[in-house]
C-alpha cells in the first residue's frame, strides 16, 4: 500500500511540471536568429589579436617575446631581427588561433601595446591550419586602442641627449645639493 501523502506529493510534482510547461507553451520564443543578429559584444571582450603600429606608421612590436612567454598554450612564436638605426622589430610572427584560449596575457604583457585583441570572435574553420595566423594576417594599419602611444619615443632606441629628455622624463636630481 502507498501512503496518501506520497500519491499526493508525486501528483502535485507531476501537475506543478505540466503546468510549467502550459506556461511557456504559448510564450513568444526568445531565441535570437544569430547570423542575421548579431548581439552587441561588451567592450572589453577579449577575442582575435592583432598588432597595430605607431603613429609614425611603423611596426610597435620589437620581438621581445614576453607575449610568447607568458602564453599558457604556447600559440605565439616569432623571430626578432634589428635594422640599421637599431630599432628592433619581429622578422616573423606567428599565432595558432586554433590553440589560443583568449586569455589576454599576451596583450598585458607587451610593452609596446602592439598586441591588442579585438572582439571580432568568428574565426571558424573546418581545417586547422587555415587558423594559423602570420604577421601580415595580423598587422593593421593603425594604433588601435592606444593611436597616440609610439613606444620609441618614450623609451628610446639609445640615450639621445641629456638625462630627462624624453616624454614624461623628470630632471634627475643632484644628491650633493640634497646634503646638510
Amino acid at each position: 500500500m502507498i501512503p496518501y501523502q506520497t500519491l499526493f506529493e508525486g501528483a502535485y510534482g507531476l501537475l506543478t511540471g505540466f503546468a510549467m510547461t502550459l506556461r511557456h507553451l504559448f510564450r513568444r520564443p526568445i531565441t535570437e536568429p544569430y547570423p542575421e543578429f548579431k548581439r552587441k559584444l561588451p567592450e572589453r571582450t577579449r577575442a582575435t589579436i592583432i598588432l597595430t603600429r605607431d603613429p609614425d606608421g611603423d611596426e610597435r612590436c620589437v620581438a621581445c617575446y614576453l607575449c610568447s612567454g607568458v602564453c599558457p598554450v604556447n600559440c605565439i612564436s616569432m623571430q626578432s631581427a634589428g635594422r640599421s638605426d637599431g630599432r628592433r622589430y619581429a622578422a616573423w610572427f606567428r599565432i595558432n588561433f586554433a590553440r589560443c584560449i583568449f586569455c589576454g596575457f599576451c596583450e598585458e604583457a607587451c610593452p609596446t601595446l602592439a598586441i591588442q585583441l579585438t572582439p571580432h570572435f568568428e574565426t571558424c574553420q573546418r581545417d586547422s591550419l587555415k587558423l594559423l595566423y602570420e604577421k601580415e594576417d595580423l598587422l593593421v594599419h593603425h594604433g588601435g586602442k592606444n593611436s597616440d602611444y609610439n613606444f620609441y619615443r618614450h623609451a628610446g632606441v639609445a640615450m639621445v641627449g641629456d638625462k630627462g629628455s624624453h616624454i614624461g622624463e623628470e630632471q634627475p636630481v643632484d644628491i650633493r645639493t640634497l646634503m646638510p
